[in-house]
């Protein structure tokens, strides 16, 4: 395994060239109150995929001209290695921040975390909208995992107006077939329900369940004051008619639906 050292060396720009910090972290987790996770690992502070209706910069009183610049936690394998001493419960890893944003294709901090977890035993939960995670698949199928893969939309366009750094539909869903097909267990993470949606519910239910998974969870846009202001200038809502027609026609296909805070 490479180390830390190795990696902030490293300059190939076919592995990732974006603008970085490197931190030291005081602590790899942290209580979560998400669904079906006791801890949140966040090997990345800040997001390259720099999505417009992210409620994470607000919450972590961060400023959004800031939040595209990756901080690297460099220490952030060894400090888990530590703590995990002590922990017992489900780890939910990129719980603020993608774990597998394209910086994780240079600095590893996420696959050498899940080294980590492994040789702990320790159950995870993955949270992502990348295909990157499939690089991971020989140490996720032998864990005891969940995945969900977050699709907002099928649209091409309104993916890189809204989520201008980060995969592309077509490569998030054959993403979840491939980790389904793996025998990990997965969802879909449909959130935030923007109305954009609103007309093509049916076709949107139908590309997921073409990847073979059994279950998805909703989301509504969970707004905060500064996205809000942002999303209203560039004509961005959320969408409960949306929500509950996708509902509807998932339930009647077959899908388990839960919502991600019931």
């Amino acid at each position: 395994m490479r180390t830390i050292t190795d990696l902030l060396n490293f300059t190939s720009p076919e592995e990732w060239d974006g603008i970085f910090e490197t931190v030291k972290c005081r602590r790899a987790l942290s209580p979560s109150k998400l669904p079906d996770m006791d801890y949140a690992l966040n090997p990345y502070g800040g997001c390259e995929h720099g999505c417009v209706y992210c409620y994470a910069p607000e919450v972590t009183h961060s400023e959004w001209k800031e939040w595209r610049i990756v901080r690297v936690r460099s220490n952030i394998a060894d400090r888990l290695a530590k703590e995990l001493v002590n922990v017992r419960g489900v780890v939910g890893i990129g719980t603020v921040t993608d774990p597998y944003q394209y910086a994780e294709k240079r600095f590893m901090l996420t696959r050498q975390c899940l080294e980590v977890l492994k040789a702990g035993n320790s159950k995870i939960h993955i949270h992502t909208k990348s295909d990157l995670i499939l690089r991971d698949l020989d140490l996720i199928s032998q864990m005891d995992s969940e995945v969900g893969i977050t699709i907002t939309t099928l649209d091409d366009r309104i993916s890189r107006i809204t989520e201008p750094g980060a995969p592309l539909p077509e490569r998030r869903l054959k993403t979840l077939k491939e980790l389904t097909d793996a025998g990990i267990k997965t969802y879909a993470l449909v959130g935030p329900i923007l109305g954009s949606l609103e007309g093509n519910e049916k076709e949107f239910v139908e590309a997921i369940l073409s990847t073979g998974t059994e279950h998805m969870s909703l989301d509504r846009l969970n707004l905060r004051p500064k996205m809000t202001e942002r999303l209203q200038r560039m004509g961005i809502k959320g969408s409960d008619k949306a929500l509950e027609k996708i509902r509807r026609i998932a339930e009647s296909s077959g899908l388990e639906v839960t919502d991600v805070f019931e």
